[in-house]
């Protein structure tokens, strides 16, 4: 189809100017790499580090410390196909390197020698020669024995008796905090990963700082909103990162993409009944998480009556200070009580987790299967 004018005239065969895309496509990279790195030093290594040019290459290699340039090589593919926060841990990496090189004065060891590999350690950086960070999962043969044992009793759950539905949702949570009370009281017992939950948004309404609040407090990870960049559209957003074991990871994923789509199909059901009279989604969602996040409170302290207390992993809470050792708390205003609040509200209080019946990824916004993941 030819290309047209404003006047509507036809324009001829028009091939849009590839290389300047790619230019512009670089410019807004390096700016943002820039900007990072100003950002990341801050954070981690006490502004110690000089400002540094940056390059972007086509090459298997990921990134690379060029000593005598000053210069950081960062893959052009690996920044376009990746994950912002997969850049920034190859960022990190070579920023390491500069750290080694240029304020400890190391010249005399390998590049992943003993001073490399203690500044990494020291500041929770992926230390590997090669290769991407790594990936989080790889849960344990016991791990996939207990999530087992979670999936079937949330199979129970989806009982069209309410008590019994609610029994066995009760006893899958008991069951998660029995496992973790266990581990936590063996140092060193797991290995902790992150992950990015739900796509990157300009925005965060309240419904998802509620659903963030719900996995902190009762599904044993950290969460953390962070900045991002989304490369293909060259604009700053924000995203849901979680960190935790293995196990508690993938069942804070299921939790969050249930709750996601029980709040779509609750919302389509309180519409259907009571037209745009029933109030707007964004009151009805996020007094559905209040709901369901009050429901798991009463579930907790009644938890604490029998002597089952949790007060965190302080070993996770070390491996998300050294990801983030300068955190932002800010609170967050509840909106006003309406109609579609309170309708939410009490549909959160009677909502039980059940198992899903499909296999997806957080990301989709869809629960997965509980199964083997080893």
């Amino acid at each position: 189809m030819p290309h047209l004018s404003p006047a509507g005239k036809p324009l001829g065969n028009i091939r849009p100017d590839v290389e300047a895309l790619r230019a512009d496509l670089d410019a807004n990279l390096v700016r943002e790499l820039v900007r990072e790195h100003e950002h990341l030093s801050w954070a981690h290594f006490q502004r110690q580090l000089r400002p540094v040019s940056f390059r972007l290459i086509d090459a298997r290699l990921l990134g690379r410390w060029v000593t005598g340039e000053r210069t950081i090589e960062m893959s052009r593919e690996l920044c376009i196909k990746e994950s912002w926060g997969t850049v920034l841990e190859v960022l990190k990496h070579e920023m390491a390197h500069q750290y080694v090189n240029e304020v400890l004065g190391v010249h005399d060891e390998t590049a992943h020698g003993p001073a490399f590999r203690d500044v990494c350690r020291r500041l929770g950086i992926d230390r590997r020669a090669a290769g991407m960070p790594p990936e989080p999962g790889g849960r344990s043969a016991e791990e996939d024995r207990v999530l087992g044992r979670v999936a079937k009793l949330l199979a129970l759950a989806e009982s069209d008796s309410q008590n019994e539905a609610q029994a066995a949702m009760n006893a899958a949570q008991r069951l998660m905090l029995k496992y973790n009370l266990e581990l936590k009281a063996v140092a060193g017992a797991r290995n902790y990963a992150h992950r990015n939950f739900g796509r990157p948004a300009t925005r965060v309404f309240e419904a998802e700082r509620l659903l963030a609040v719900i996995l902190q407090e009762h599904f044993f990870v950290e969460v953390i909103w962070v900045p991002t960049y989304v490369v293909a559209e060259a604009r700053r957003a924000t995203v849901l990162e979680v960190s935790g074991s293995a196990a508690n990871l993938d069942m804070a994923e299921y939790a969050y993409g249930f709750l996601q789509q029980s709040a779509a199909r609750l919302f389509a059901e309180h519409r259907k009944r009571h037209g745009v009279a029933g109030g707007p989604r964004k009151s009805f969602v996020a007094g559905l998480m209040a709901g369901f996040c009050a429901k798991l409170n009463e579930q907790k302290r009644q938890q604490k009556s029998e002597g089952l207390v949790w007060v965190g992993d302080a070993d996770l809470q070390d491996f998300h200070r050294k990801r983030y050792p300068r955190i932002h708390v800010a609170r967050f205003v509840t909106g006003s009580s309406d109609t579609a609040r309170e309708s939410g509200r009490e549909a959160g209080r009677s909502l039980v987790m059940h198992r899903p019946v499909g296999e997806s990824t957080a990301t989709s916004g869809a629960p997965r299967l509980l199964g083997p993941k080893s």
